[in-house]
């Protein structure tokens, strides 16, 4: 047994004990194995602390291994300042939920009220539910042609389930309904008309669970949540005096996300379902359905453009759908209020829905001077996106001074779209606000820690932070990297760029994966090159090689994980949130240097801001950031050993931004030389 931990004040008086480390050493203590000392861990939960007590922010760089968790979580706990943490992955959220808040109240011996608060369209609506029971026990559930008794089957399940629940959570279920099924059972945050209207508002699901947060010293969220909160004036999730966003790379493209806006063919689609079940006019309901299958069309012919101005198409197909749109909310106002509490509730949805709708497609015609439009250019549907040029900009008036502006301006992009079904990303209707009507949006933290295994340099900048309120900390990883990790760069390959690069690089990646002996994690940044790879070497070796999009994501993990000589290729969504320790995985490989498009709307929009400086300030950062997410799927315990491969030589040749990139990285022992990995590799297995 050790003494506790003290801290020794400055004037010298007698050493006092360190409340913070203390819990920590004993939360740790009772990790199973009793846990590692970690001097990082340590570091960081001070860090944390003193953040907390002086209402300063915090920046940590916490490396793979440090158990960053429990270091902002114990001094987050001990403050007694109400807290959300907010995780940019499901499995952190299970994590903290689970394991780490149960363990750390368990071992301090004290009660610790947390929640779990998600998006409302992951919660069961029971008034659906109930709509939804009258229309099957009726016959008169509208259903597709093709499968109509299996959905009709799979929404029976839906309202047996709903009727018995205590939470209306999806993920209860043990497989993931339809998002046909589940889109009538559930409600989006523009189709809610809250709870005081509605015959089912006390006991909601989404209600409840909005309850239990408001009365937690600890909400977890998703980083979606905690963004899309900044940008509805602070009214989604409860008031809270501390944020800690963990897996804070990610922020800057989660708030280009949520305080934006999006509109697809999914929305329109949704927006006519609930026209439909209060107003009967069929041919109304079909324009604003067709209105949005046009306009999907009509987006195809602009995949991946900036759209500095609409062409006489788009105009014409979004001052269609305004029409349709006016027509249908001039049909809803003269629904009686009075036929009965369905009606008034069905009423309700749908004229919030159009609205929404209507003001989004005003809002795109005439963007605000700082907000870029474009259509995507990834895979799914095309979609037409509004989004704030600058996030330090936007946060400035949402996060660090929102006193100065407030009003999110634009912020209506739509999570719960049927075309981009997340069950962690839906967002609240109505809000924490709702009985604070006319006293004004409730304060923002006094502390937001940010924290991550890879933070950009530029970090700060890009969030606009304040410098004289903001402290940056990098506690480094407890690994042994030097010893543990071997870095090559394959400077033999002929240039990415050149046409011999492609079937150069797979043969390399076929003789690293033999001297491996599988166990290999190869990454690529796009799926032509992971298909390509995957057709010409799977074949020929006799390891399995599971691929991306063959099964869930989770499947897949855990298939590499139980099979130690598996292979796995995948792309960009692998990147990051895998975490697979022991000697399953000894090879990382990357397929080139994961440098942003350049034609990429969005960024392209921002480089022209940047001006001469927009490689060093946006694309280097960027690249450093992914491509150390990358490599640190590798060392994941203080007993793995592997090696992690770029096929790209310019990490190794480019003079002007390689040790941007490599000073990101954790410290590896570095080589060029093949033999040298193989015979590694060979050595390790």
């Amino acid at each position: 047994m050790t003494d506790a931990p003290t801290s020794t004040p400055a004037d010298g008086t007698a050493a006092q004990p360190d409340p913070v480390v203390g819990a920590l050493a004993a939360v740790t203590g009772a990790l199973a194995g009793g846990g590692e000392e970690r001097p990082g861990q340590v570091q960081m939960a001070r860090a944390v602390a003193e953040a907390i007590a002086d209402e300063r922010h915090l920046v940590v760089q916490a490396g793979t291994g440090t158990g960053k968790s429990l270091a902002y979580l114990v001094p987050a706990v001990l403050s007694g300042k109400r807290t959300v943490v907010a995780t940019a992955t499901k499995a952190l959220q299970d994590q903290l939920f689970e394991v780490d808040l149960p363990l750390l109240a368990a071992a301090l011996d004290r009660r610790v009220d947390f929640a779990v608060l998600k998006g409302r369209s992951n919660y069961a609506c029971l008034q659906r539910v109930d709509e939804v029971a009258v229309d099957l026990d009726q016959g008169s559930l509208e259903l597709d042609d093709a499968g109509g008794d299996d959905q009709r089957g799979e929404l029976a399940r839906l309202v047996e389930w709903a009727e018995t629940s205590h939470v209306g959570d999806k993920a209860e279920l043990e497989r993931d309904p339809s998002v046909a099924a589940w889109g009538a059972v559930s409600v989006g945050p523009r189709e809610c008309p809250g709870a005081s209207k509605c015959p089912r508002g006390e006991d909601c699901f989404a209600e409840a669970a909005r309850a239990r947060a408001a009365a937690a010293d600890v909400v977890v969220v998703n980083t979606h949540l905690w963004g899309l909160n900044l940008a509805a004036d602070r009214m989604v999730l409860p008031p809270h005096d501390v944020a800690i966003l963990d897996e804070a790379h990610t922020t800057e493209e989660v708030i280009s996300s949520v305080c934006g806006i999006e509109v697809t063919a999914g929305r329109f689609a949704a927006t006519a379902r609930a026209i439909a079940a209060i107003v009967t006019d069929p041919a109304l309901i079909a324009q604003i359905d067709s209105v949005g299958s046009g306009l999907s069309d009509d987006l195809e012919d602009h995949r991946g453009e900036r759209l500095d101005s609409l062409d006489d198409a788009l105009m014409l197909t979004l001052s269609l759908a305004q029409a349709h749109l006016s027509s249908a909310m001039d049909a809803i106002r003269k629904v009686p209020d009075n036929s009965s509490p369905d009606v008034a509730t069905r009423k309700a949805r749908a004229m919030t829905a159009a609205t929404a709708l209507a003001d989004d497609l005003t809002k795109m015609v005439e963007p605000a001077a700082d907000l870029v439009r474009f259509v995507n250019d990834d895979p799914g549907p095309p979609r037409m996106r509004l989004a704030p040029l600058a996030v330090a900009d936007t946060l400035d008036r949402l996060l660090w001074n929102p006193e100065n502006g407030g009003g999110a301006g634009a912020t209506s992009w739509d999570p719960d779209d049927d075309d981009r079904h997340d069950a962690d990303e839906g967002a609240f209707g109505g809000g924490f606000g709702d009985e604070r009507s006319g006293e004004g949006p409730p304060p923002g933290p006094s502390t937001v820690i940010l924290t991550s295994a890879t933070i950009p340099a530029t970090m700060g900048k890009v969030l606009g932070m304040p410098d004289e309120a903001t402290e940056v900390l990098d506690v480094g990883s407890p690994f042994d990297y030097e010893h543990q990790a071997l870095l090559y760069c394959a400077t033999s390959l002929p240039d990415v760029r050149e046409p011999g690069y492609p079937e150069a690089m797979r043969n390399e990646l076929d003789r690293l994966i033999r001297a491996a002996g599988g166990r290999t994690l190869a990454l690529f940044t796009s799926h032509r090159a992971m298909i390509a790879a995957h057709e010409e070497l799977a074949p020929d070796l006799s390891f399995p090689v599971l691929r991306q999009g063959q099964h869930s994501k989770a499947v897949l993990v855990r298939r590499f994980t139980e099979d130690e000589p598996t292979c796995l290729f995948a792309t960009m969504g692998y990147w990051q949130g895998i975490d697979v320790p022991g000697p399953t995985l000894s090879l990382v490989t990357i397929d080139r240097l994961p440098f942003a498009r350049p034609d990429d709307p969005l960024l392209d929009a921002r480089r022209e801001r940047a001006g001469a400086a927009a490689f060093k300030s946006i694309d280097v950062p960027r690249a450093a950031t992914l491509l150390a997410q990358g490599t640190g799927r590798l060392i994941r315990s203080s007993k793995d050993r592997g090696a992690v491969v770029v096929f790209d030589k310019r990490l190794a040749t480019a003079r002007s931004y390689r040790w941007d990139l490599i000073s990101a990285l954790p410290p590896m022992r570095r080589t060029k030389d093949r033999t040298e990995v193989i015979n590694y590799l060979r050595e390790i297995r």
